[in-house]
């Protein structure tokens, strides 16, 4: 025994004295320990964000859905991390073929050196393509949303980003996206806008000129995801420094704090003027509305153009969310084409305006600006089309939306089997136009409403007082 103790020691004490006598610690590998913690604590931080997706999503939608919300947010994180590493990576990062796509690192061969900055993209890919998650929400089958995935995350996407970040030809061209407002918002926003507009609106949504709507369960719920989501943003902009820069990443984190806080501000203050209320679901996606808008120009704004760029974007949502709502009608359950889309194309054309160096407003012309609208337009004619061609085969082959009834009896019971909660009334919240939907359903709610009514005294006043 006596003999051990000192060999314990010796174990512990100088075995790590011998192995850094020959790997010497410098200045160098001690900046690399640190940046390479700074990333992958971000990467942590953008993985978070998505139970902040799927509460925002689950909240605004009806609660015999939430279930099935849930179910896609997870299958999309683990089908974006595997796709990705196994070709994603590969197609953004890959040497460059004609400024296009990329032609290698598959499997991360020969990238070996870079699976900290492989996780931190899996977990961008990822969140492309949860955005059309909230979109589709409520009427879209789960294993045509699973195929839209896996093309989105292992070839759409991954193009787009070789277009910017990855050598490709708009990276030439000096378009500045700094951690996503085109590459992974607007993205997957238009995926969402071709996935809607082949499945149309929820039942009831529109009846004739009438825009019916269609209550969120949980508004809470939604709220705890937003705080998510923006306590997440700060690993999404500040990890996209890619080091611990102390000249770089507190300026990246105040723009992201003070455009959200705008943003709230902005689409708060707004629908007030507008609505004579603060609206609570497009206070909360003012938030969301200011973070996209920040995005792409986090790291080249002031903290003063941060606040204005996150103020117009909360203000640019509440109009986006109204006229994609009633006069363009397309059904978006959650408003992530407003947020994720429009208000990344605004976030993306304020980098022109209010980079210090070479915005509009700070004496560079024109210039940035114009390769700022070349970028958008390029990104929208490449993910519609490719979107387009996508969602058409699965929805001529399998078939993307489903039936009336499984629609009307929620996705947690056809989908799935069962409910996210124990209530018998939770497959029934239709909380839509009976007149226009009786024959399933509604019809049932309806006659039990009334029973309701029946049993209670209050309830009869109130309605005969309507």
């Amino acid at each position: 025994m006596k003999k051990v103790i000192p060999l314990f020691f010796f174990a512990l004490f100088g075995f790590p004295m011998i192995a850094s006598a020959e790997t010497a610690v410098t200045a160098e590998s001690v900046l690399q320990s640190v940046d390479m913690a700074w990333v992958m604590i971000a990467a942590f931080l953008v993985f978070f964000m998505h139970a902040g997706f799927a509460m925002v999503e689950s909240g605004f939608t009806r609660s015999k859905n939430a279930l099935n919300i849930l179910m896609k947010n997870f299958m999309t994180m683990s089908i974006a991390s595997v796709l990705y590493f196994v070709v994603g990576y590969g197609v953004m990062f890959g040497t460059s073929g004609g400024g296009f796509i990329g032609t290698d690192g598959f499997l991360l061969s020969g990238q070996e050196d870079q699976i900290g900055f492989f996780v931190f993209q899996a977990v961008f890919a990822a969140t492309c393509a949860t955005i059309i998650s909230g979109a589709v929400a409520e009427r879209i089958k789960l294993g045509s949303y699973l195929l839209l995935t896996i093309v989105m995350t292992g070839f759409i996407y991954p193009v787009v980003g070789h277009w910017v970040w990855g050598g490709g030809w708009l990276a030439e061209l000096g378009f500045v996206d700094f951690a996503g407002s085109t590459v992974v918002h607007l993205t997957g926003a238009l995926g969402a806008v071709v996935a809607v507009m082949f499945l149309g609106p929820r039942l009831g949504k529109y009846n004739g000129r009438t825009v019916n709507v269609i209550p969120g369960h949980n508004i809470p719920l939604g709220a705890l995801g937003v705080f998510i989501l923006w306590f997440g943003w700060f690993g999404f902009n500040g990890g996209s420094t890619l080091a611990a820069d102390p000249s770089l990443v507190p300026s990246v984190i105040a723009t992201t704090l003070l455009s959200a806080a705008a943003g709230v501000l902005g689409s708060g203050f707004y629908s007030y003027a507008k609505f004579k209320r603060i609206d609570a679901s497009l206070t909360l996606n003012g938030a969301l509305a200011g973070l996209v808008g920040i995005t792409a120009g986090t790291a080249n704004v002031s903290l003063g153009g941060a606040l204005v760029i996150g103020l117009i974007a909360g203000v640019i949502l509440v109009e986006a969310v109204q006229f994609l709502d009633r006069v363009v009608r397309i059904d978006d359950p959650v408003g992530a084409i407003a947020v994720h889309g429009i208000c990344g194309v605004w976030g993306t054309l304020a980098v022109g305006l209010f980079a210090v160096e070479g915005g509009l407003f700070y004496g560079g012309g024109i210039n940035l600006l114009g390769i700022q609208a070349v970028g958008v337009l390029a990104v929208i004619a490449w993910t519609m089309l490719t979107t387009a061609a996508v969602v058409f085969v699965i929805k001529s082959t399998v078939g993307i939306r489903v039936s009336r009834e499984e629609e009307i009896s929620g996705l947690d019971f056809s989908e799935h089997g069962s409910q996210a909660y124990e209530s018998s009334r939770g497959i029934f919240n239709e909380n839509i136009n009976p007149s226009a939907d009786g024959d399933f359903g509604v019809g049932l709610l309806h006659r039990l409403d009334g029973l309701n009514a029946d049993s209670n005294p209050n309830q009869k006043e109130e309605k005969a007082a309507q």
